[in-house]
């Protein structure tokens, strides 16, 4: 069973345990609700303690997190782990693979590797908790949660920069900021419309690049830096394809797969705080070998910087 330990400063004594909780420690309304119905769920200096009680100046107040009551299947897969506490961890997901189990995918995902990764490492395991969702054929950085507090500190706290290569020479930099909504009779499909979400992506052009597929059809490429001010499903995808530069590979989006078989689409840095230390964190994930293919030396390069 985790442990989460928060001391009461000698400024709070006398504030009671949930304000503590809630107001100076960040833990979820629906964590502490959770405990109060665990034995010992939420102790001071070892002792059951109730939400309304007072709490003095140098009390430890801990938290013990059940265990999650449906965790994920775990199954034995390679896994890439850049960076792990007993908090957090940060993967280098391949494209290819899906991060949670769905219909069609049971026992091929993220979830499950990670899974079997913290049995094997003498962990519980518990639920997938994914701060930064990436679709199948999205390569690059995820960061998960390994519990429910963590997850909540983590949520919408995270700047990410990904990397995509487009059909279509751009240069310089710009903004997209296009809403985005369901396309009708589509269940996954978007695109952007009136009425829909508002999604804001800005893009800086690092290299451009003319290939020649095996069939003898060339293309101009642009090589981007991505960074995201909203986060809306397939936002990427869907904003180049409303430029008429759909990613290179993304036939759901009318990008050719001519020379790459997937989305161009890579989360190549992830920045945040810690949740518990609150230090800031940086990670990197170079660019894919199918994706640094596309990138002729040759080409003209700027830096985004």
């Amino acid at each position: 069973m985790p442990v989460l330990t928060f001391t009461v400063p000698e400024q709070n004594d006398g504030i009671s345990v949930y304000n503590f909780l809630r107001a100076k420690c960040g833990v979820s309304y629906r964590l502490i609700h959770r405990l109060k119905r665990v034995p010992m769920g939420i102790t001071a200096n070892g002792f059951h303690i109730r939400t309304i009680d007072p709490l003095c100046g140098g009390d430890v107040v801990a938290l013990n997190i059940p265990e999650d009551e449906n965790p994920t299947v775990p199954v034995e897969m390679p896994i890439d782990i850049v960076y792990e506490d007993e908090h957090i961890a940060v993967i280098n997901k391949p494209f290819g693979m899906p991060v949670h189990p769905a219909r069609e995918h049971v026992a091929d995902t993220l979830a499950n590797a990670f899974s079997a990764h913290l049995l094997a490492n003498g962990e519980p395991n518990s639920a997938f908790r994914v701060i930064n969702r990436l679709d199948r054929d999205t390569s690059g950085l995820v960061l998960t949660a390994k519990n429910s507090h963590a997850a909540s500190l983590l949520h919408g706290r995270t700047d990410k920069i990904y990397y995509a290569i487009c059909q279509g020479i751009l240069t310089e930099s710009g903004t997209v900021d296009a809403p985005i909504r369901v396309k009708e009779g589509h269940g996954i499909q978007r695109e952007v419309g009136e009425g829909g979400i508002r999604a804001v992506t800005h893009w800086c052009a690092m290299r451009n690049m003319t290939l020649t597929a095996r069939n003898g059809v060339s293309y101009d490429l642009t090589l981007l830096e991505i960074h995201l001010e909203t986060g809306r499903t397939h936002q990427i995808r869907v904003h180049f394809s409303s430029m008429g530069m759909p990613l290179a590979g993304d036939d759901m989006y009318g990008g050719s797969r001519d020379l790459i078989s997937r989305q161009a689409l890579h989360c190549g840095q992830l920045d945040f705080s810690h949740p518990i230390t609150g230090k800031r964190l940086q990670f990197t994930s170079p660019l894919p070998d199918d994706m640094k293919a596309l990138c002729d030396e040759n080409s003209s390069y700027r830096s985004c910087q």
